[in-house]
Order: structure tokens, then sequence, then C-alpha cells
């Protein structure tokens, strides 16, 4: 179990303070060790951070999903991880084991370790073909407002299981649905006790013929118009393949998922199936935080990067939350 520093793991706060030029400084510089001096459980955490990066299979260009019902077409600023790779870093980040994705991307300039960096993690949803009738008729104000209501019920199980709130705020980015290419698309704003900047979930949902391929993003707010733009650009990487697509749907042979486009976006599906099917998505908004009693593993990074003779990260807001994970929160 990864130890814990000020109730977040030192592993994750590695991780979240390197850059990613730092992940693979081993390679570079054999001979001289730039971890010389420092004592040696945080030499231990460096090093593991900088192994597993290095242990990382990155693909891009044309990327078969899993299962072989969609494909991702990445351009050469993006990058994407197989389910094994995705799971280690999901695991690194503070997140329980057994996510069951089909993989992660994330932008290659961003990185994986840097304060700025943010991912998407994909899945695939096999409840049946969803029906779009009802997208253009949903009161998006009363729909929030009974997904507040179950937020406040998903609260008290993630408690009970060991897991901090994380509480609705509100749109980030209102839903909206293209019904030419199937493709949904919504923001929300989250807040999680102690941490220094709400977090910021934006959700791709693209509708296929058995089920809902689903692309999370999770970062801060900060980070949102950064995101909305190229949440865009994503919407358009993932296709369903022939036999697989919406229109492929053939009525009373294939199943069909008993909920429509507002249950989609509310997370009732969530809860229908178990509240902590599919523990997905990271804070990532937790990577950025110190907590009281890890500034010396901070300055330990600081150190290390000088004797690189690269720029260490600027220093973040002292605050104290752990790492969150949940089902489409």
């Amino acid at each position: 179990m990864t130890r814990s520093v000020g109730g977040v793991s030192a592993g994750l706060l590695l991780s979240l303070m390197l850059p990613l030029s730092l992940a693979h400084a081993a390679s570079e510089e054999a001979a001289a060790d730039p971890l010389e001096g420092l004592p040696p459980e945080q030499a231990a955490a460096v090093k593991k951070v900088m192994a597993l990066d290095a242990s990382l299979k990155r693909q891009t260009g044309k990327v078969e999903l899993q299962g072989g019902i969609a494909t991702l077409t990445l351009p050469e600023t993006y990058v994407y991880l197989n389910p094994a790779d995705t799971e280690k870093v999901l695991v690194e980040w503070g997140n329980p084991p057994g996510s069951q994705s089909l993989g992660m991307l994330y932008p290659k300039e961003s990185g994986l370790w840097g304060e700025r960096s943010w991912a998407v993690i994909v899945s695939f949803s096999e409840e049946g073909y969803v029906k779009d009738d009802d997208a253009e008729s949903i009161n998006y104000d009363e729909l929030l407002a009974d997904m507040k209501k179950s937020n406040a019920e998903s609260n008290e199980e993630r408690e009970k299981n060991g897991y901090g709130r994380l509480d609705l705020v509100g749109w980030a980015e209102r839903p909206h649905y293209d019904k030419a290419s199937h493709k949904l698309y919504w923001a929300k704003e989250l807040a999680a006790p102690g941490a220094a900047e709400h977090t910021l979930n934006y959700a791709i949902r693209a509708l296929g013929r058995k089920g809902v391929l689903e692309m999370n993003a999770v970062a801060g707010t900060s980070q949102l118009e950064a995101i909305k733009t190229e949440m865009k650009n994503v919407l358009g990487f993932v296709e369903f393949k022939q036999g697989h697509q919406y229109a492929d749907y053939t009525p009373g042979v294939d199943k069909l998922a008993a909920y429509g486009i507002g249950a989609l976006i509310a997370g009732k599906v969530a809860l229908k199936v178990g509240l902590f099917k599919g523990l997905l998505v990271a804070l990532l908004a937790a990577k950025k935080l110190l907590v009281a009693g890890a500034v010396a593993l901070f300055a330990a990074v600081r150190a290390f990067l000088r004797k690189r003779g690269s720029a260490a990260p600027a220093p973040v807001a002292v605050a104290s939350a752990p790492p969150v994970t949940g089902p489409d929160q």
C-alpha cells in the first residue's frame, strides 16, 4: 500500500509535482546520480515515478479499442495508453485498482505528471441502445436540481466506503446533444472539502448499437476554457466501427437500454448498476495540492531538478485534501 504523507500518498504527491521531463531522467543520465544526497525514502519515491513513466507504452495515430467496437484517431499532439498502463497511472494518482477502462488519452504537451496535466479516461457501458427521443425536451435546470439531491445521497455512500465528499456545484457547461453524430457532452463543476480549487468533470458520450462509449476528463476549473476547446476536438477522435454504430441497431434483436439521455447525464445509470461501478476518474485537482508535512518532499524534487539543470515547477498553495474518485461524478 502506498505510504501516506499528511493524508495524501507520497507516490501521488511525487507524481503530481514532477514534470514529464523528470520522468525520463534515469535513461538520460545513468552515470551521474542526481538523487545522491536525498533521504532514501524520497529518492525511492522519485525513482518509482521515473520507472513507471519509462514503462508506459504510448501510442498515437489510429488506435483500435479493446474488443474492437470503436477506434480512436489521434493527432501527433495526443497520446494513448492501453488499459493495463492506464490502470498503473490511475493507481499512482490515488485511485483504487480495478478501473476496467478501455485506456486513457492525454495531450502530449501537458504530459502525465505536470501541474497542468489532465487526461481522458475511456470506457464502455454495454447497457444497450439508448433512445434519444427525450433529448430535445429535457429541462436541464430541473435535471441539475435532481442531480444535486442524488449527489447528497452518493456522498453518504462514498464516506461509508472510505472516500471523501465531492459536492456538485453546477454546470460548467450545459449538456449538448448532436443528433446527427449521436454524441453528447456536458461539464460539471465539483467541490471537494479543503481543496484550493474546484474540479471540472467534462464528459463525452458516444451512443452506439449496444451501449455508450464514455470519455471523462477531470481537471481544475481554471483549465475550463482550454479543456472546452480540446474536448471538442476529442469528440471527433472516436468513432464506432461498422456493425457497432447507432444506425446498426435492430429493433427486437438488440437490447434496448432502460434509460434515455436525461438519465445518462444525471448519472442514474451508475447508481442503478452499483454506486462504485468503474471507479475511473481521479480528482486531478488534488495533484496540485501540497499538504502540511509534504513540503520537504517537494523541496527534494526541486533539489533533484536543480541537479539536472531543469526548471523546477512553481510552488502551489498549501492545502489538505485526499485523492477522490467516483463513478461519473
